[in-house]
């Protein structure tokens, strides 16, 4: 297949690093002069970006290749991602789909696509994860406000619940001058925001002998970007250190997020987590007593096997008094292949989701405290250049949502606004 000139759509599962991904991959088909079109817009070539996070995860990968098959019957369908890379013949096996590639090749889409004559007919093109050593340098934008910069793949924890090792691999990062030629590409576009991100962020330069405390020593010193945030971070990696160039720091906005999992010393032991639930809470401390106005997201994952009626009880009554602004909260989902398959303790479904109520009704709780408490402040908010229902919205450097009334003026600047309650958004 000759690509020049063929229309093609990308669709993108999951997490902010796959939409970094699937930008780049775009990217490299333009270069070969293929032309992006929308997913409604008749495409000659379909590029679906799946995700594994979790089993609906994966079905609903399934279901949207096949409706992306039913509404496109003549398209060209290319499924990449860690859906991919950890079950490709379970792809392959979907009538329609034509080319399933695996985590080393989904960068080189382009280059499958123009030599389709040299390959096996509906093989899946695997390959051992963790003998990938290359790291593939992406970004993401969309309205052209914000971007998603990834710096860091692949995992060296396998936590026992968790199959993200074995769909991306060992650690791996970028150089810290490759970051930096990245970040100026980024402003180039008129990109005003950079989000940090990475399966394992904290682990940055493992390889390299360079630290995440030096990445963000050095982009602090950009000219070019006003605001960097970090995504997330584990907290057995977030430093004291980092949390006090954070306090210091000219672009890095006072805004955390740190995966607890669980608030449950017993059920982090049965994750493999590494760290006890105090040292979160004197990382908590810590930020709270330097930066005060500090967002702090916190991701919490409920019906763990093993969480015990007591055990999340436990784990509640810590999370409730955690100074934290909100919880993104997730079920625990079975995946195979896991260590946490061999713990017996199973808690029922119904149950499952009555835990995942409860958290985020605490989430709930605590985020409109945060807003509340920062009534009548005064704060720099970056507004996107979307108009929805007449508004246009942004976040404060301390990552409150902000929504006003539509200015086209308004848009991609920073702008200080006083914050009342008709204006939060959600």
């Amino acid at each position: 297949m000759n690509i020049v000139g063929k229309r093609v759509a990308y669709i993108t599962l999951g997490c902010k690093l796959n939409f970094s991904e699937t930008s780049t991959i775009k990217h490299s088909l333009e270069q070969e002069g293929a032309v992006t079109v929308g997913e409604k817009d008749g495409a000659d070539i379909f590029v679906i970006n799946t995700c594994s996070v979790t089993d609906i995860a994966e079905k609903k990968g399934r279901q949207m290749i096949r409706k992306i098959i039913h509404r496109n019957p003549g398209a060209y369908i290319v499924v990449v991602g860690c859906y991919a890379q950890l079950k490709a013949q379970e792809i392959m096996d979907i009538e329609g789909v034509h080319l399933v590639l695996n985590a080393q090749d989904k960068f080189n889409v382009a280059h499958y696509l123009n030599h389709l004559e040299e390959q096996e007919r509906h093989e899946p093109h695997s390959c051992d994860i963790f003998g990938v050593k290359t790291f593939d340098l992406a970004y993401s934008y969309g309205d052209r406000t914000r971007c998603f910069l990834k710096i860091q793949d692949g995992c060296d924890y396998f936590c026992s619940y968790c199959t993200i090792p074995f769909a991306r691999g060992r650690s791996r990062s970028a150089a810290i001058q490759d970051v930096i030629k990245a970040a100026r590409d980024v402003a180039s576009k008129g990109i005003k925001e950079i989000i940090l991100t990475g399966v394992n962020t904290g682990d940055f330069g493992r390889e390299t002998g360079e630290t995440f405390l030096d990445l963000i020593r050095t982009l602090d010193e950009l000219e070019e970007i006003q605001r960097f945030r970090i995504s997330s971070i584990e907290p057995n990696l977030l430093t004291d250190d980092i949390i006090r160039f954070v306090a210091s720091s000219r672009r890095f906005m006072p805004h955390f997020h740190v995966p607890l999992q669980s608030g449950s010393n017993e059920v982090l032991h049965l994750m493999r987590r590494r760290y006890e639930r105090e040292l979160f809470a004197e990382k908590v401390q810590e930020i709270k007593t330097l930066i005060p106005d500090a967002f702090i997201g916190v991701d919490v994952i409920a019906g763990m096997r093993g969480e015990t009626p007591e055990a999340f009880e436990d784990a509640r009554q810590f999370i409730a008094g955690l100074d934290v602004s909100q919880l993104h909260v997730f079920p625990y989902s079975e995946r195979s292949g896991t260590k946490a398959l061999d713990i017996p303790y199973i808690v029922p479904q119904a149950e499952k989701h009555r835990r995942v109520n409860v958290l985020l009704d605490i989430s709930e709780q605590k985020l409109h405290n945060f807003y509340t408490a920062h009534v009548g402040q005064t704060r720099p908010v970056l507004f996107e250049e979307s108009d929805i229902a007449g508004s246009i919205g942004g976040f404060t450097d301390n990552y409150i949502r902000v929504e006003v009334p539509y200015d086209s003026s308004l848009a991609n600047r920073i702008v200080p606004v006083e914050l009342k309650t008709d204006i939060f958004g959600s």
